[in-house]
């Protein structure tokens, strides 16, 4: 049974926006989580699945490596599993997650997606577009835990319609519309497009300070394994109380290296993902 070592890192972006200024200090200054506070790790299982050659992958002068090549499902395969979820197809040069209508992971052959291969600093981006009251998320530094869903040990960049799904009235502050550090931290300025429109998310991520971009504005900044950290999850579905296992997944997200997988989620509802590229920061 695998033990997670408990590491406090947090570091300061390369070339981060301004308004970081203040955040690095703070990152770089974060007590470490106390390890004796938390309770016995409840059982579970990593599975040990395929992964891919990223070298293999095209990659620009710049250094962005292509994910996905608009035509075909070339590195990708099903959560906790080898193949593709019939589910998931590429249609008009996009990844289209097909609604079920049969709520999270409910179709017949569906679940989430994973690029086979673990990241752990990057800069990830792409844009998506979703159906009228979807819901869908980004999911990053994935562990595959037998068993369990992709969100269990992954923080996840929330992709929904604001004006037409319930969840973007749940939660607190708004901390479950689009690009929210999900149930957590809400995205501020809001300026998601409604659906039928493409958005255009960044993640970007480096020794455990995280930030979202959404149409090109920072709206999420936070860091991992961190005092601030813990005290999101404490406050969020995911507490120690509500749920022990994935508390003790996300408090230590990444694992004992500090990286995992990306994810696309299936909630049952129409979305569509294109322009998928990463940039190693390493």
């Amino acid at each position: 049974m695998k033990k997670v070592v408990l590491l406090a890192s947090a570091a300061i972006l390369m070339g981060c926006f301004a308004s970081c200024a203040g955040g690095n200090k703070k990152a770089e200054e974060a007590p470490a989580v106390d390890s004796t506070a938390v309770a016995a790790t409840p059982e579970y299982k990593l599975m040990d699945l395929p992964t891919v050659d990223l070298s293999t992958f095209p990659k620009d002068a710049d250094g962005w490596i292509t994910l996905f090549d608009g035509k075909t499902m070339n590195g990708w395969r099903g959560y906790n599993r080898e193949d593709v979820p019939t589910a998931w197809e590429v249609n008009d040069k996009a990844i289209h997650i097909k609604g079920s209508g049969a709520g999270e992971a409910g179709a017949k052959d569906g679940g989430d997606l994973v690029f086979a291969h673990k990241f752990k600093n990057f800069e990830l981006e792409l844009e998506w577009k979703v159906a009228k009251g979807a819901n869908s998320g980004i999911f990053y530094l994935i562990q595959e835990v037998e068993g369990q869903p992709a969100y269990i040990s992954a923080p996840e960049c929330q992709v929904l319609d604001n004006e037409n799904h319930p969840d973007a009235k749940m939660g607190k502050d708004g901390n479950r519309q689009s690009s929210s550090l999900y149930d957590m931290i809400p995205a501020k300025p809001q300026n998601s497009k409604p659906f039928g429109q493409w958005n255009k998310v960044k993640i970007m991520c480096y020794k455990g300070t995280v930030v979202h971009y959404q149409n090109d504005e920072p709206v999420v900044e936070y860091h991992l394994w961190t005092q601030q950290w813990k005290e999101l999850l404490d406050a969020s579905k995911f507490s120690k109380d509500k749920w022990p296992l994935a508390y003790e997944l996300l408090l230590n997200c990444g694992g004992e290296n500090k990286e995992g997988f990306i994810g696309l989620q299936d909630h049952g509802d129409d979305v569509w993902f294109r322009n998928i590229k990463i940039k190693l920061l390493d």
